[in-house]
């Protein structure tokens, strides 16, 4: 089969090429942390699986809007005002 100049001209993806190198490492028993392709090592906390599960069946199937979760924005604002000297309001996001 005959591909285009462009498709012979790209080469292997960065990423790919690092997480390869990363995993082959591991493989001869280096302590390795990798950080190329952002697959976390380990399965999804229980908590975290049950939530979504929930959250699927409470029907938040749709985007957020794009200014932000009202609920979660007041949250965070709550949170900085507490562990920090900044003041935020939701607004400010």
């Amino acid at each position: 089969m005959l591909y285009s100049s462009k498709i012979q001209s790209l080469s292997e993806s960065t990423t790919i090429a690092i997480s390869t190198l990363a995993k082959e490492l591991k493989s001869q028993g280096k302590d390795i942390l990798s950080f190329s392709a952002g697959e976390p090592d380990f399965d999804t906390p229980r908590a975290i699986k049950d939530a979504a599960i929930k959250a699927l069946n409470d029907g938040f199937t749709k985007y957020t809007p794009v200014a932000g979760i009202p609920e979660l924005l007041k949250a965070i604002a709550f949170k900085l005002k507490k562990k920090t000297t900044w003041i935020m309001n939701q607004a400010k996001f």
